[in-house]
């Protein structure tokens, strides 16, 4: 099972579905309803429905909005087109054959599903009890392909004004094939190599609620690697290159924190306690990470800004993304402290030492947030929140790779450092070959004058801005 199943779904995997629920008076309990197999529960398929728009709200246009406010003006079309492009390049990608690499089965292998959903064959509204007892096949399968599409769109933010339209399709094409649709399988298949929670043969007892790994560190150190490897934007560290739309910015990110409710929340695949827990840890690690990058700014230099705070925002749910179905209330606190100091200090101090040009802090907030909170979460775990995390039992026998032993003996965090290596490992190599083949094939960079003009008009003949 996908370690984002709820207790609800748990306890049904183990009861007779044509068991009554029914107490002595002959109530059913509140948030229950009789399961019939192959149908769906209507509350939660509702719910979900709406978590997948939420997540692709935070694309479209949060991150769209958040991105195009950092960049300056010339370029504020090019941020939204890449945006628009990968989500319907994604999108593709998922119904051929992405879908069926993450969550099917048929290879039995840890590291890759397999093609009985090659073209979303089969995926219907009846359940897949691999994943849910209660929500439609075809509802989970867009669900999960919001987050497809968010990860390769947070990359462009390290290379933002920089890599030309053509070859951010080529790249991502290939990225999603070799980088993403392998580590979302490995994390969150029913038969993944690190999906500590549901798959009993898994060999990294690891956990992942929402994509500390799949999503953030992923995206993170390939955006990185290729920021890297295509260089600097011309003129970078020689002259300012200032946001031009702080309002833009804002605006963008309150759409991401809205957005992200469907991306962690949701990710109980219920609306159930876990899903209430994670919607109330990733409330308050946002808001505490804000307010804290905005005070550290208003000590060490005199005013808080209101790019300060949107970075602490994004930084929180970032940082709490693995963390949110896992941990109490106090430890999203603590996250939410963690959040702001440690991306705050990669932004601020580490970029400008090592003058790498990650334009947007793709790396500082979503590299380095997704790592700390991957490794956090096996620090902070707790199993009081999260019945999954039990010690094993006939109704969750899932346990015996030996999760919750690591829980119980406080070692939780060496699994999550094992899975932080390999993602590395995966991200970084995959990104290495990928970008070199896409230089090869499409080149990677406009030419000088193209650049400079912007990459509006020079990629899709626009502007964002006209003056009468």
């Amino acid at each position: 099972m996908d370690q984002r199943v709820s207790a609800i779904e748990a306890y049904f995997a183990n009861t007779d579905p044509s068991a009554s629920l029914k107490d002595a008076k002959g109530n059913i309990p509140d948030g229950l309803t009789t399961p019939v197999q192959g149908v769906p529960g209507p509350g939660h398929n509702g719910w979900m429905m709406a978590c997948a728009a939420l997540v692709l709200f935070m694309t479209l246009p949060g991150l769209a909005l958040f991105y195009g406010g950092l960049v300056r003006k010339k370029n504020v079309l090019s941020v939204m087109a890449q945006c628009l492009g990968i989500t319907g390049l994604v999108s593709i990608l998922w119904w051929a054959v992405g879908y069926s690499l993450v969550f099917g089965k048929s290879f039995n292998s840890p590291f890759l599903g397999g093609t009985e959903h090659f073209f979303l064959h089969g995926v219907t509204s009846a359940p897949n009890t691999d994943y849910s007892a209660w929500v439609s096949e075809n509802v989970f399968s867009m669900y999960q392909l919001m987050f497809a599409i968010i990860t390769p769109a947070l990359i462009v933010g390290a290379i933002a004004e920089r890599m030309h339209f053509k070859a951010i399709l080529v790249f991502v094409t290939l990225w999603m094939l070799i980088v993403y649709f392998p580590l979302a399988h490995m994390v969150w298949g029913v038969t993944g190599f690190m999906n500590g929670v549901w798959n009993p043969s898994a060999s990294i007892s690891a956990m992942d609620f929402a994509g500390g790994t799949v999503v953030h560190m992923s995206s993170g150190w390939s955006a990185l690697i290729l920021c890297l490897i295509i260089g600097p934007r011309a003129g970078f560290g020689k002259q300012s290159m200032p946001p031009h739309s702080m309002t833009m910015c804002m605006i963008g990110t309150g759409m991401l924190w809205v957005g992200w409710y469907g991306f962690n929340a949701g990710s109980a695949v219920a609306a159930d306690v876990i899903s209430s827990n994670a919607f109330m840890t990733t409330t308050m690690a946002t808001a505490v990470a804000s307010f804290t990058w905005g005070m550290i700014e208003l000590v060490f230099k005199g005013k808080a800004s209101v790019l300060g705070f949107c970075s602490g925002a994004v930084a929180g749910l970032v940082v709490i993304t693995p963390a949110c179905g896992f941990v109490n209330v106090t430890g999203a606190v603590i996250i939410g402290v963690l959040a702001a100091v440690v991306p705050y200090l990669a932004c601020t101090k580490l970029k400008p030492l090592l003058k790498y040009d990650d334009a947007l802090d793709t790396f500082g907030v979503h590299a380095v947030g997704g790592t700390l909170g991957a490794f956090v979460t096996g620090v902070l775990v707790d199993a009081a929140v999260n019945s999954n995390l039990a010690k094993a039992s006939p109704a969750n026998a899932a346990t015996t790779n030996g999760l919750a032993d690591h829980i119980a003996n406080h070692s939780a965090w060496v699994a999550q450092a094992e899975a932080i290596g390999i993602t590395l490992v995966l991200a970084i190599v995959g990104t290495v070959v990928i970008a070199y083949i896409t230089k090869a094939v499409v080149g990677l960079r406009p030419s000088a004058e193209g650049e400079a003009d912007g990459l509006d008009i020079t990629d899709h003949g626009e502007e964002g801005y006209v003056l009468d």
